[in-house]
């Protein structure tokens, strides 16, 4: 997958329409309604960030975690630092800079109270916090907070879109923006699937570890001869949703040779997750992986025409025409 992991070194995924659409009729202006870095300030434009506690709105109804918040209009002057108050202290992994996180939020006008976007009701969004892929303010005021967390913060115009403000979702360069977010889970490099151990029992199929620790899992290829068909299997299934063909997802992989079992790829030894769009990659990965849920581990045996062909990647070690079997843990769908 070298070729591959190449094209795609930058995470795939921002804050944008194909993560932060609006729930409802308003969808195609929710395309830059959420966190995304489009219309943010340059590098050099934006402050350091000085953190406050607040002031932030009250919550005054759907107070509990996992509740979609309804936040009141701001009160006063808000402040020109970023606000950052933790309503629920949760008591999970502490977000660090690098990974990615699930969240559920809401994003309103400090001014008005007029919400522009929010994934309560839509679905849990995840991205990576802390590279310059979300807004300032999410990338300062986030990291520190633990899972299982809500923080409200109220961002000033420097640390979200600033002077220029986004347009298409109606907020001007003056607007303060007010947030709540769920902090739901946090993946790293040290992140398994954790989904049912299912049963091996084909003696002619690989055989792969089902440890949860962040460890490559071992693939043991049987002494037999290599299916001519894709196989697709589940060695722990998630509960989570269904893949599509149209989706990015973030993934632990670990990749080996039908003859002879040798690695040729792993997101284990690159020492970083792989946030790949699947319609980008082999087709054994696309035929494989659609339909397969979040938060499983899946077993493909990808045949030659299905991976690289009589054409692979050069300096990746794998002949031409090879079979392939790769382990891939689903972490999330982005």
């Amino acid at each position: 997958m070298r070729r591959r992991s190449v094209l795609l070194a930058v995470p795939a995924l921002m804050l944008t329409a194909a993560g932060c659409g609006s729930d409802d009729s308003k969808s195609d202006a929710a395309a830059s309604e959420s966190p995304s870095t489009s219309g943010t300030p340059s590098a050099s434009a934006t402050p350091s960030t000085k953190i406050v506690a607040g002031p932030v709105p009250d919550i005054t109804a759907g107070t509990k975690f996992g509740d979609k918040p309804t936040v009141a209009k701001g009160t006063g002057t808000p402040s020109t630092d970023l606000a950052v108050k933790t309503v629920i202290q949760g008591d999970g992994a502490a977000v660090v800079a690098g990974d990615y996180v699930t969240t559920n939020y809401l994003g309103q006008i400090w001014d008005t109270a007029k919400v522009f976007d929010t994934s309560f009701g839509r679905g849990p969004y995840t991205n990576v916090i802390g590279q310059g892929k979300v807004i300032p303010g999410w990338d300062k005021g986030l990291v520190g907070q633990k899972v299982n967390s809500r923080v409200e913060m109220a961002i000033p115009p420097a640390l979200g879109y600033g002077t220029s403000g986004n347009s298409q979702a109606g907020i001007k360069g003056t607007d303060t923006l007010v947030f709540v977010i769920d902090i739901l889970e946090t993946f790293n490099a040290k992140s398994s699937a954790k989904g049912k151990e299912v049963p091996q029992k084909d003696a002619n199929l690989p055989k792969v570890g089902t440890n949860t620790d962040g460890k490559a899992p071992s693939i043991t290829v049987p002494k037999t001869k290599a299916p001519t068909k894709l196989v697709s299997e589940y060695i722990l299934e998630g509960d989570g949703a269904a893949v599509k063909a149209t989706d990015t997802l973030l993934l632990q992989y670990k990749g080996v040779l039908w003859d002879g079992g040798k690695e040729f790829d792993a997101s284990y030894t690159a020492g970083q997750l792989a946030a790949f769009p699947l319609a980008q990659l082999i087709k054994g990965w696309q035929e494989g992986l659609v339909g397969k849920k979040a938060g499983s581990r899946v077993m493909l045996v990808t045949p030659g025409d299905l991976a690289y062909g009589a054409n692979p990647p050069s300096g990746s070690n794998i002949p031409a025409n090879a079979t392939l079997v790769f382990s891939l843990d689903i972490l999330a769908i982005l």
